[in-house]
C-alpha cells in the first residue's frame, strides 16, 4: 500500500508516467467512466476548502466511485477531541481511499503511519499540498511541452506558501531550471527551502521584490495570494495583502508565450483585466487538477484501464 504525502515520493520517471495517465483521461474521458466502479474516496478535510475538495470528489465521480467526507473540523468526531490517528482507523473501515487537509504539519503522515488505506495529502498548514504541485506539473508539461530549460518566477507569500514550497522541491530535479523569488522581505522564502533545498543542490535563483524588475525575464509566472489564515494579526495581513497586483500593464512587460499560474482562490493579487489575456493560464490549472488526482486515485488503488 502506498501513500502520497510529498510531490518527492514519486520519481521523475513515475510522475511521467502519472502525467501520461493524466493526459490519456483528458483525451479519453469515456474509457476511464467506470474505473473506479464500487470504491469510496473518503475527503477528510479539517480546514476550509473549495477547488481542493470539490475536485477530489470531481475526479472519483468521474471514475465512476462514491465520495463521503466531511468539509470541516466543526462538522467532525474532532470537535470532540478524537485524534488524527483514531479517525483514519475508522475510516479505513468505510472507504478504500483517503484525502486529507489539515490546518497541522505532518497530520496526514500521522495519518498514514495508522491506515489500513492510501491517503493522500491534501495539504497540511505551510508545509506541503503535493497534489497541487502534481497539478501546476502536468499544467506547465501540457501547455509548455516541458519542465524543465525556463525561469520560473513565484511572487507573493513564499514565507508560508505551501504550494510555492512542494513546487521548488519538485522542480529542482529537472534541468536547467532557474527560479526568480519576488516577495517582501516579511514574506521571503523560508531559510529551510533557500538553504537546504535551493543552495543545497545549487540551484540557480535570485530574489528580487519588485515584479516589474523580474518580467521580462520569466517563461512562468506562479502567482499566490497573501493567506489571511496564516497571519497572527490582522494588521500585518492587511499591511501586506495587496503588495503584489498583476495588471495589464505588466503583462505588456512580459514575453508574448510566458504562462501565468495561480493556485486559487486569488483575491486581489491577480486583476480580473488578466484573464481574458492568452497567458492567463490558472482556470485550466483547475480543470487539470482534476485529470492529475484521477490518475493518482488510480495509480493509488492500483486500477490498470486497458
Amino acid at each position: 500500500m502506498r501513500h502520497l504525502m510529498s510531490p518527492l515520493d514519486f520519481s521523475v520517471e513515475e510522475l511521467d508516467r502519472l502525467m501520461d495517465l493524466a493526459n490519456d483521461i483528458e483525451a479519453n474521458p469515456e474509457k476511464y467512466a467506470h474505473a473506479c466502479s464500487g470504491k469510496k474516496l473518503a475527503t477528510l478535510f479539517y480546514e476550509p476548502s473549495t477547488r481542493t475538495r470539490l475536485s477530489f470528489e470531481a475526479a472519483m465521480l468521474n471514475l465512476g466511485g462514491s465520495v463521503l467526507g466531511f468539509s470541516s473540523a466543526d462538522s467532525s468526531s474532532a470537535a470532540k477531541g478524537e485524534s488524527v490517528s483514531d479517525t483514519i482507523r475508522v475510516i479505513s473501515c468505510y472507504a478504500d481511499i483517503a484525502a486529507m487537509r489539515h490546518p497541522k504539519e505532518g497530520a496526514p503522515l500521522v495519518a498514514s503511519m495508522h491506515s489500513g488505506i492510501p491517503v493522500i495529502n491534501a495539504g497540511d498548514g505551510g508545509h506541503q499540498h503535493p497534489t497541487q504541485t502534481l497539478t501546476d506539473l502536468l499544467t506547465i508539461r501540457s501547455l509548455k511541452g516541458r519542465l524543465g530549460g525556463m525561469t520560473i518566477g513565484l511572487c507573493g507569500d513564499l514565507k508560508f506558501g505551501r504550494t510555492v514550497h512542494s513546487l521548488i522541491n519538485a522542480l529542482i530535479r529537472y534541468p536547467d531550471v532557474n527560479f526568480i523569488l519576488i516577495s517582501p522581505e516579511e514574506l521571503r522564502i523560508p531559510d529551510y527551502v533557500r538553504e537546504d533545498v535551493l543552495r543545497r543542490n545549487h540551484q540557480q535563483f535570485k530574489e528580487v521584490i519588485r515584479l516589474e524588475d523580474a518580467m521580462p525575464e520569466l517563461d512562468l509566472l506562479y502567482m499566490t495570494r497573501v493567506q489571511r489564515e496564516r497571519f497572527f494579526n490582522e494588521e500585518d495581513y492587511i499591511r501586506m495583502k495587496d503588495f503584489y497586483i498583476l495588471d495589464k500593464a505588466k503583462m505588456e512587460l512580459a514575453r508574448e508565450d510566458m504562462m501565468v499560474l495561480h493556485p486559487l482562490p486569488r483575491v486581489n493579487e491577480i486583476s480580473v483585466e488578466v484573464d481574458s489575456d492568452p497567458r492567463a493560464a490558472y482556470f485550466r490549472q483547475a480543470q487539470y487538477g482534476v485529470y492529475i488526482r484521477m490518475a493518482l486515485i488510480l495509480t493509488l488503488l492500483e486500477v490498470t484501464v486497458c
